[in-house]
């Protein structure tokens, strides 16, 4: 090998070196195919605009944000895809991962790992309540969304329907897993709290092909108010079969999830969806007074997708995933100590961010100060209908337009 070919190859592998450490490769751990794809491919939008307006503004400290993609269809797979983003891509970080079920499972991989991981969507609360030092949550939990719900009935529902709030027959059904069973749980702690009347506590699995045994129970029980824990296919399932059984109560109110997705509005059909109520991540119909930026955001989106975003996940993880690499690039360097000590030291308002929340953790890595909406499907378009100060529109009363 001559002179010229030496100092071409050790040039080349000079760049190749430079571009090597010119990058941060971050995990991005979802469902991105099986049931529960629709809401995992939403939630990476979020995070993947909040990445490449990064990078278009110079990246984390002058170094690209690479994106590894690991698709975690289940629990086993959440954790073999944990483990190969942390042991053979060697991410720095993890972001996730949109269900309670596969955060929990990928997350004491990457304790274990000692690779710092961010959830941007998963709800359930023992997630953060293991001990844990390198999780972080930036969204609210299924005791917030189960209060939201039970509070909403004497606080926005009795007054919309012009009727004292304990007078209504109230249920509660949901979806088995970890996420149904914690919202649930929530839910008759505080509607006992409240002094609500549960009448019919109805658990189902989210792979049922039929919940007609579901329906007919509460329609002889006379349901007023149905409270529903799920994702998109049992929702989807829920108003199809109530349909074909009559059963039509005065209000039905879903716990994010399926009841989110503009896809199950299609699905159900928006004259049938029509009025049904939902608690959530913030959504893109929300009055910017409260949520500043969401405008921008949803800006970005269309720009990028080309269409309106589908449901609130994508902002939920646009927001936090920003709150995170503002904490990254903070970081004296990205040792899992160092991103810890930042993380503590964020402190945003509740109102200072384009999802309405604000941002303060606790020891647990919890950001407390988050809360859901309540949203209401009106017209073909879900919107936000309470607190006040986020609304866009009015509640109303009554399920579907015939």
């Amino acid at each position: 090998m001559n002179i010229l070919m030496k100092a071409a190859l050790v040039a080349g592998l000079a760049v190749s070196a430079t571009a090597a450490t010119a990058q941060v490769k971050i995990g991005a751990l979802y469902p991105f195919s099986g049931g529960l794809a629709l809401l995992g491919d939403e939630s990476f939008r979020g995070l993947e605009l909040a990445t490449e307006e990064r990078n278009a503004k110079g990246g984390l400290n002058g170094k690209a944000l690479q994106i590894v993609k690991g698709d975690a269809v289940d629990p086993n797979q959440a954790v073999g895809e944990a483990r190969r983003l942390t042991s053979v891509e060697k991410v720095s970080v993890v972001f996730g991962t949109y269900s309670s079920s596969l955060s929990i499972a990928a997350t004491q991989v990457t304790e274990l790992a000692g690779v710092p991981y961010f959830e941007l969507g998963a709800i359930s609360d023992p997630i953060t309540e293991r001990g844990f030092k390198n999780l972080y949550r930036s969204n609210p939990t299924a005791r917030d969304f189960a209060a939201s719900m039970v509070d909403s009935i004497g606080e926005a529902i009795a007054p919309a329907l012009g009727v004292d709030a304990k007078s209504l027959k109230v249920a509660i059904i949901h979806e088995d897993s970890l996420y149904g069973q914690t919202v649930a749980g929530y839910q008759t702690a505080r509607a006992k709290e409240k002094g609500v009347t549960i009448v019919e506590t109805l658990p189902y699995s989210a792979k049922s092909v039929d919940l007609t045994p579901v329906i007919l129970r509460l329609k002889s029980a006379n349901i007023d108010v149905v409270l529903q824990t799920s994702y998109q296919n049992d929702t989807v399932l829920f108003f199809r079969q109530a349909k074909e059984q009559g059963f039509k109560p005065k209000a039905v109110m879903g716990a994010g999830g399926g009841y989110s997705l503009r896809e199950t509005a299609q699905a159900v059909g928006y004259e049938n969806i029509e009025g049904a109520l939902n608690v959530d991540f913030t959504q893109y119909k929300t009055n910017a007074a409260a949520a500043p930026g969401i405008a921008d955001f949803v800006a970005k989106y269309k720009a990028k997708y080309g269409t309106d975003p589908r449901s609130g996940h994508s902002l939920a993880n646009y927001v936090g995933a920003n709150l995170f690499f503002d904490a990254m690039a903070s970081a004296k360097d990205l040792a899992p100590a160092a991103i810890r000590e930042s993380v503590m030291k964020i402190d945003l308002p509740v109102g200072s961010t384009a999802s309405g929340w604000g941002a303060k953790f606790n020891e647990a890595g919890q950001n407390t100060r988050v809360s859901p909406f309540i949203m209401q499907w009106q017209g073909g378009e879900l919107v936000t209908v309470f607190p006040p100060k986020a609304a866009v529109v009015k509640m109303k009363t009554g399920l579907g337009t015939n």
